[in-house]
C-alpha cells in the first residue's frame, strides 16, 4: 500500500491537517493522488484555486463551501456546494469555507475522469457540479457517508481505491489516439506543439483539437499552457521566485514576459504577488 504523507499546522491563522496518498498501482494513470484535510480557522478562509490539469472531486464531511466569481470584485455571485466535481478550468477559481472544513479529495487525470465519471469532460469545463448530479444520488450519498464514518485516512483512501476500481472495471477504454495525445502532452510538460502532436498521430490538427476538447475538456494548446504553468509553480515554490528568467526557459516559455502573462491568466497575479499569497504548510494560496 502506498505511504501516506501528512502535514500539520497550528498558529494564529488556524489549525489544519493534510494527508496525501498515491493510488494503488492498478489506478495509476487514472488517479493522480488522494488528499484528506481537516481545517479549523478563526474566520472564514478564502483561497484561490489555480488550473492544475486534473479534475478534482471534493467529498466534504462538513459545512458547504462558497464558490465566488473571480470576475466579480464584490463577490456578489455566490454558489454553495458541499461535495462536488470541479471540471477542468482555464482560469483560477475562488473558494471559501466558514472556518470549519473536513473531507477528502480525488485528483483524477483527464483520461481517468473521462472513464470513471462516464461523460465527455467538455460538459464539465469551467463548471462546478454537485457530486450527486454526476454519480447519482444514492451512490454519491452512500460513498460520502462511508468515508465520513471511516476511522482514519488510511481507511478512507482504501475505500476510494475500491470504489474507483469498481467503476473503472465497468468503464469503456478511451480511444488509443486520445490516450496517446494526453500522455505525450504530459510527458513533454506542455512543450509539444499541436502540429507536432497531430503529425505523430497521423491525423489533422482539426481532428486532434476536436477530440481532445470534447473528451478531455480543453483544446490541447490550452492543456499545454496549463502544464507549463504548473511546472513553473512547482519550481517557483522551491526557489521563492529568485530565478524567474531561468524558470521561464526551463518550462518552455519564450521569456519571462511570456511566463508573467500566463501567471496573470491562470493565477490572477504576476509570480511575485502570487507567491506572496502562499499559506504555510501546504495550505494553498490565499484569496484575501
Amino acid at each position: 500500500m502506498p505511504a501516506i504523507l501528512q502535514e500539520r499546522h497550528e498558529s494564529a491563522l488556524g489549525q489544519w491537517q493534510f494527508a496525501r496518498r498515491d493510488p494503488i498501482p492498478e489506478l495509476r494513470g487514472i488517479v493522480r493522488h488522494y488528499s484528506g484535510w481537516f481545517e479549523r480557522t478563526p474566520a472564514p478562509l478564502r483561497r484561490r484555486q489555480m488550473p492544475i490539469g486534473t479534475i478534482p472531486v471534493i467529498l466534504s464531511f462538513g459545512p458547504p463551501f462558497t464558490l465566488l466569481d473571480p470576475h466579480d470584485p464584490d463577490h456578489g455571485r455566490r454558489r454553495s456546494r458541499v461535495s462536488f466535481v470541479a471540471g477542468i478550468h482555464d482560469e483560477y477559481a475562488v473558494v471559501e469555507h466558514d472556518g470549519l472544513s473536513h473531507g477528502v479529495e480525488i485528483y483524477f487525470t483527464p483520461l481517468g475522469a473521462r472513464r470513471v465519471l462516464g461523460l465527455p469532460l467538455r460538459e464539465l469545463t469551467n463548471q462546478v457540479v454537485p457530486f450527486e448530479d454526476v454519480l447519482g444520488e444514492p451512490a454519491a450519498r452512500e460513498l460520502v457517508e462511508r468515508l465520513a464514518l471511516a476511522p482514519g485516512w488510511a481507511e478512507r483512501f482504501a475505500l476510494l481505491d475500491t470504489a474507483i476500481g469498481a467503476r473503472l472495471r465497468a468503464a469503456r477504454e478511451p480511444a488509443p489516439s486520445l490516450a496517446w495525445a494526453w500522455r505525450r502532452l504530459e510527458q513533454s510538460g506542455g512543450r509539444l506543439t499541436v502540429g507536432a502532436l497531430a503529425q505523430e498521430l497521423g491525423c489533422s490538427r482539426r481532428h486532434l483539437v476536436g477530440q481532445v476538447h470534447e473528451q478531455l475538456g480543453l483544446p490541447p494548446k490550452t492543456f499545454a499552457r496549463i502544464l507549463r504553468f504548473n511546472r513553473a509553480v512547482e519550481l517557483l515554490g522551491r526557489d521563492d521566485g529568485g530565478r524567474l528568467g531561468e524558470i521561464a526557459l526551463d518550462c518552455g516559455y519564450y521569456d519571462q514576459a511570456h511566463l508573467n502573462r500566463d501567471f496573470r491568466a491562470f493565477a490572477g497575479d504576476p509570480p511575485s504577488a502570487f507567491l506572496a499569497r502562499r499559506l504555510p504548510d501546504g495550505a494553498g494560496f490565499s484569496a484575501a
